[in-house]
């Protein structure tokens, strides 16, 4: 589900923007030459969900295997997510994004809009909201992680729609989750992204955990490697924050 990430991220800025509303009701636009057009940062806005509506949200999701999982992969675990029906997945996910409520306290995710079209989607919130998490090797591989720490979040999926995919969306998306997290109180943010080869065709479903480049440029780096193309990226926000203002002291006369 995530794109093509082969373009470079478009310029870096504030990228969790909270004003404005949408205006456009316009569909997506899906002809080649904008779908290699790079996304400029005037064009981009990105807010928590709950500050978007539910259809905007649906509109994102209009892929089949976004349309299909409603982002629950890993919030529901085991016989539940054989047992449910799409329509109890987007429930689900409707009351987790707390869509049309701006002054929710909280959101599972950001929704990107471009030129103020509903173009992508993160899933970012503590790590402990997603159950399936726990029982699956590739976060725990190797390390020694306290999988009920609720200040550790985790970015676990990516959603571009169609028609804008191939543009280099999910690089502010991450570094959106990045900001989103540490002014939730996050003590680090992590992420399980795949590593692409060159040349080789990658899924969209396959992806939708993001590619190992764009947690890179978001700020995350490697603790650990626990198969030959996942991986474990994170940023610890207390070393990030004492290192600044180690810097800062040492620059002052």
């Amino acid at each position: 589900m995530a794109e093509d990430t082969s373009l470079r991220s478009p310029a870096g800025g504030d990228h969790v923007r909270r004003t404005g509303r949408r205006a456009s009701t316009a569909p997506a636009t899906n002809g080649s030459t904008a779908r290699r057009t790079p996304i400029t940062h005037d064009s981009l806005r990105i807010v928590p969900a709950n500050e978007a509506t539910w259809q905007d949200v649906q509109d994102v999701f209009d892929g089949a295997d976004p349309r299909r999982c409603q982002c629950q992969w890993f919030k529901i675990a085991g016989w539940i997510w054989r047992d449910t029906t799409r329509e109890q997945r987007a429930a689900m996910l409707r009351e987790q994004t707390a869509c049309d409520f701006p002054l929710a306290a909280e959101t599972s995710g950001l929704i990107a809009y471009v030129d103020e079209e509903p173009a992508g989607w993160v899933a970012v919130e503590p790590r402990t909201a997603y159950p399936k998490l726990r029982t699956l090797r590739v976060p725990w591989t190797g390390r020694q992680e306290d999988k009920d720490d609720p200040d550790v979040w985790a970015v676990t999926c990516f959603v571009v729609r169609k028609g804008y995919r191939g543009r280099g969306l999910t690089y502010p998306l991450a570094r959106a989750a990045v900001d989103f997290a540490r002014e939730r109180g996050a003590r680090a943010l992590e992420g399980y992204p795949m590593v692409t080869e060159p040349g080789k065709e990658i899924t969209w479903g396959e992806l939708h955990v993001g590619a190992r480049q764009v947690f890179e440029e978001a700020g995350l780096r490697e603790v650990s490697h626990p198969s030959v193309r996942r991986f474990v990226m994170r940023i610890d926000f207390e070393k990030v924050s004492a290192s600044t203002e180690h810097a800062g002291s040492s620059a002052r006369p």
